[in-house]
């Protein structure tokens, strides 16, 4: 599957495969779509602080996306990277998503990282939760009726991959 680096030129495509997420889906907490432009800047301000921004595309056409970025702002944090992925919705099941995380494991692990997570809006999510099964992931917690959207509660799992050498070693 052709992965490639996100650029500023796929802040629309990637602006409509979330806008359908948002407007329709549990996997995230946003409920008013970002513009382009917005994308862009968070597209921006995720490669520059060194971490991965990939998108699928086939025949010019972006079929999903997925970065990682910082788990959490604290320096303790900083072995640690959260993913998102999300796939255009007319091709989901089709090894899309699975590919992308694939990716950001290696990616990440090259760049040094120990931990990655992936926060999992809506516990009914199952085809999120068992393609970072698939992977190695492992369900690691879960909150419950943490968010309101659609006039229903929705929880939260928490899932998590050792990389490289993980806990076992001390970062150089």
């Amino acid at each position: 599957m052709p992965i490639r680096d996100a650029t500023p030129d796929d802040a629309p495509a990637i602006a409509a495969i979330y806008a359908h997420h948002v407007l329709h889906g549990t996997g995230t907490f946003e409920e008013a779509p970002p513009a382009p432009e917005e994308v862009a800047a968070r597209l921006a301000r995720i490669q520059a602080a060194g971490h991965a921004w990939l998108v699928v595309e086939e025949g010019g056409t972006v079929l999903g996306y997925g970065y990682y970025a910082n788990f959490h702002p604290r320096s303790a944090y900083r072995h640690t990277v959260e993913n998102s992925i999300y796939v255009r919705d007319d091709v989901r099941g089709q090894g899309v998503g699975k590919a992308l995380v694939a990716e950001l494991l290696t990616r990440a692990e090259a760049a040094g990282f120990r931990q990655m997570v992936a926060v999992i809006g809506d516990s009914e999510n199952v085809g999120s939760i068992g393609l970072h099964l698939s992977l190695g992931f492992k369900q690691t917690g879960l909150l419950r009726a943490v968010g309101l959207k659609f006039g229903r509660w929705v929880d939260v799992v928490y899932m998590q991959k050792a990389l490289g050498e993980g806990e076992r070693t001390l970062p150089a």
